[in-house]
């Protein structure tokens, strides 16, 4: 229930409207006339705004009215404030299903999957305007001014919907003169596990978000290393960068990667992909689940991805 002085500080629109309309045309007539009100009505509800203020809007002489000073400050902030209702409400009813979108996307999953295909969402909803911003980390939806989030991990975000997009297979990979230095011979089933082995040795490229992604990765070789040698990086792309610059080995989701393997910046250190039960995620808090736009975008992303509903 809202406090006596909640109440207070937030005028009816009527008499805000009468006073906007008032102070604009400088007569309680002409903004009758604009409102389709009788002059004793606009001077009643400049008279009641004034009283529930409990300020001095106008001066007022025989038929002629005039802005005090704090009548004046008042006007501009509160013309600026109908003028954005108007707008929105102009927005709503003449475009419905339109509205602003923002999304918090993984920087490396925004750049490389979701930018080259989100035009043609666009293309299907151009009503819709798209903000987003990077979270590497789960974050606080109530502190946060976005819609849904793209998120890696497990659909268990605390009062929110996880939608499943997709699972992440990563590889090893390295730049192919770097492959050469270590000298892989083949990957025949006599000398893999050793080969895989004697990685361990290599400087291993680690991301802050897969803190345990090598140790994973070798022990789905039945290897029990701990490999923590090499640099450390918060995101994909730098860690990207530095396997294409020869620094090491990276351990990074082929989806992710596909033009630098086609273009032969990096190659696979060994074909066995590592997977996880993490999986990647639209996450939507439960209070914007029937947000127009968060409802298209969950159905073209669930239809981008390929996921059978």
């Amino acid at each position: 229930m809202k406090s006596p002085q909640s109440k207070k500080l937030l005028p009816s629109t009527s008499m805000l409207a009468a006073f906007d309309a008032a102070a604009r045309t400088g007569s309680f007539t002409l903004a009758a006339k604009e409102l389709s009100l009788t002059q004793g009505a606009i001077s009643r509800q400049v008279n009641a705004l004034e009283a529930q203020l409990n300020v001095t809007l106008f001066h007022r002489n025989k038929q002629n009215i005039r802005l005090t000073e704090i009548g004046k400050n008042y006007a501009k902030d509160i013309h600026s404030a109908l003028s954005n209702i108007r707008s929105a409400t102009l927005n709503i009813m003449t475009n419905p299903t339109g509205g602003v979108l923002n999304i918090a996307i993984l920087p490396m999953f925004g750049s490389r999957w979701l930018m080259p295909r989100l035009a043609d969402f666009l293309s299907k909803n151009p009503q819709i305007t798209i903000n987003t911003v990077s979270k590497l980390t789960q974050f606080d939806f109530s502190l946060e001014d976005v819609h849904c989030a793209i998120h890696f991990g497990q659909g268990d975000w605390s009062q929110a919907n996880s939608t499943f997009l997709m699972a992440e297979e990563s590889v090893a990979v390295c730049a192919p003169e770097f492959l050469i230095k270590i000298k892989q011979k083949d990957c025949s089933p006599e000398n893999k596990h050793n080969f895989i082995a004697s990685l361990a040795e290599q400087p291993l490229l680690h991301i802050s978000t897969r803190p345990d992604a090598w140790q994973q990765w070798f022990a789905s070789h039945n290897i029990n290393i701990s490999a923590q040698q090499g640099m450390h990086f918060e995101q994909f792309s730098i860690a990207t960068n530095a396997a294409i610059a020869g620094l090491g080995i990276a351990l990074l989701p082929k989806f992710l990667i596909e033009s630098e393997l086609e273009r032969g910046e990096l190659v696979e250190v060994c074909c066995t992909p590592l997977t996880t039960d993490h999986a990647y995620y639209l996450v939507t808090p439960n209070d914007k689940l029937d947000y127009t736009p968060v409802k298209k975008f969950t159905q073209w992303l669930k239809d981008t991805a390929n996921i059978k509903t």
